[in-house]
């Protein structure tokens, strides 16, 4: 199915681009309290994309490493928590004073007994190679979305 999706994504309004971190929100100037697009550097080639927009919709996920271990021999490289699941997404609206909604939402999975090992639905499309961040911008709409993938 994911060749079937990915050519819808090319047949789509909006620009997608690939592998761009974003690092900043930029405020617009003609209207105070109000995000007026992103900045961000490609993770490969490392070129700066600044993108302009309407709105902007940071959707990249909880976090899972906000709290310790629980004991004192699990180092928090030991996990089988998603390692670059930091909550980092978090600090791009507060650092310009945005309104976050659904913050509450972080990922807890399930633990048993002396074990460890992912289990259930995210487990079945375990990718190790980790995360690909993600832009989308429809110029029609005047959108950006900050989103993840694995």
């Amino acid at each position: 199915t994911m060749p079937i999706v990915a050519e819808a994504a090319r047949r789509g309004v909006e620009k997608i681009y690939n592998r761009i971190m974003i690092t900043h929100l930029l405020m617009d100037e003609a209207k105070e309290n109000r995000v007026g697009g992103a900045v961000g550097f490609n993770c490969r080639t490392g070129d700066y994309h600044v993108f302009r927009a309407k709105a902007v919709i940071v959707g990249a996920g909880g976090a899972s490493h906000i709290f310790k271990p629980r004991s004192v021999g699990e180092g928090m490289g030991r996990t089988w928590y998603a390692p670059w699941s930091s909550g980092s997404a978090y600090a791009l609206p507060i650092q310009v004073g945005a309104k976050m909604t659904q913050t509450e939402n972080r990922i807890v999975l399930t633990r048993f007994k002396d074990g460890y090992g992912p289990v259930g639905a995210r487990a079945n499309s375990f990718k190790p190679a980790g995360l690909v961040p993600l832009v989308r911008v429809n110029s029609e709409l005047g959108v950006i979305m900050v989103i993840a993938v694995s």
